[in-house]
């Protein structure tokens, strides 16, 4: 022990409650005792941190959903070092720049008031409650869509959550657009206020709230993280927004911020359409039409592959695609109608 005090520059009595368990070292000792001893540093640490953790849970009572706990925020931590973004493609750059093309000439020939104008949101306002209902299983046509809306109709063998889905997603659009208006920027308090306004009078006592328990994706191999992790994801979420904004380009910002929204689940329900409509108040917001993703069965598999291929793999270069050529198609619808 002598020696090994010696060596390590730690005092023995020190050393001494290290080797009998009465007391684990710092850090700092664990670098110089490994040192002392010529052991792997990255050896004793991990006996330093898994000696630390044991004892610390030694008298509770679920130690091990505090590890899986542990063990989802550190995979999420890892995963994210989450506000790095990979290389864009030259691939993504090319159809970026058509995009950008097509909008210039939306912003120079779009109008900007008026019965055209009216008509053509309420157009691509029900096609876009259409399909993003769709993609969750809302089995009213387009257009019973537009009856439910427009025309205040009831329809037959439709269920009355079938309706509100239609009716408050029309809204939260309407809402979209005013805070647009308004020159509004994303926050926490708007992501909320939208997931209130897609389930009003349908699940009132989620609505605007995070979830409190966990939940799983069917047909998914994304697990979701456990509730006590969402209030620091959450802001993390916003962290990165803030980041990228500036600097990332504001498609790729959509894109990112709705696969980002619907990775981390933090809702009971609802997570897909108000990450669909998150993506639309960035793209609105910056000079962008609508974005419609499809809800029929292969665009919806689609949808669901490249959301996928970026929660597993860390590869969002096929959903970077899906969004830009569905933004490109939706330009060109506008600017045909005018």
């Amino acid at each position: 022990m002598h020696d090994l005090s010696t060596l390590s520059g730690i005092d023995h009595a020190l050393i001494s409650k290290y080797e009998n368990g009465l007391r684990l070292p710092s850090e700092k000792h664990v670098y110089q005792l490994a040192k002392a001893m010529d052991l792997p540093l990255v050896d004793l640490r991990r006996e330093f941190f898994a000696e630390k953790i044991a004892k610390m849970l030694l008298y509770e009572v679920d130690a091990r959903a505090i590890l899986m706990a542990a063990e989802s925020r550190a995979e999420y931590l890892r995963s994210a070092q989450v506000f790095e973004l990979p290389e864009i493609s030259q691939a993504i750059q090319k159809k970026l720049e058509i995009l950008d093309n097509l909008q210039k000439q939306w912003k120079e020939n779009k109008p900007l008031a008026g019965i055209q104008l009216d008509k053509l949101q309420e157009y691509f306002s029900v096609r876009y409650t259409f399909d993003s209902n769709r993609i969750e299983g809302n089995t009213l046509t387009l257009q019973e869509t537009h009856l439910v809306i427009n025309e205040g109709l009831t329809i037959g063998g439709k269920s009355m959550r079938e309706h509100l889905e239609a009716i408050n997603h029309s809204d939260a659009i309407g809402w979209l657009r005013a805070l647009v208006e308004g020159q509004e920027d994303m926050s926490k308090r708007n992501v909320l206020d939208l997931h209130r306004l897609i389930l009003r009078s349908i699940d009132s006592e989620n609505a605007g709230r995070l979830r409190t328990v966990p939940v799983r994706i069917t047909g998914s191999a994304h697990v979701p993280p456990a509730p006590y992790l969402l209030d620091k994801m959450m802001e993390d979420f916003f962290i990165h927004y803030e980041r990228q904004r500036r600097i990332l380009h504001p498609v790729l910002l959509a894109a990112e911020m709705h696969e980002r929204l619907v990775s981390i689940h933090p809702f009971i329900d609802g997570n897909g359409r108000t990450a669909r409509l998150l993506m639309n108040f960035i793209l609105l917001r910056n000079g962008y039409t609508i974005v419609i993703l499809k809800g029929d069965t292969d665009a919806r598999m689609a949808y669901y592959q490249a959301l996928e291929k970026v929660q597993i793999d860390n590869n969002p270069e096929s959903f970077y695609h899906l969004i830009i050529d569905q933004a490109t198609v939706n330009l060109r619808e506008h600017l045909e109608m005018i």
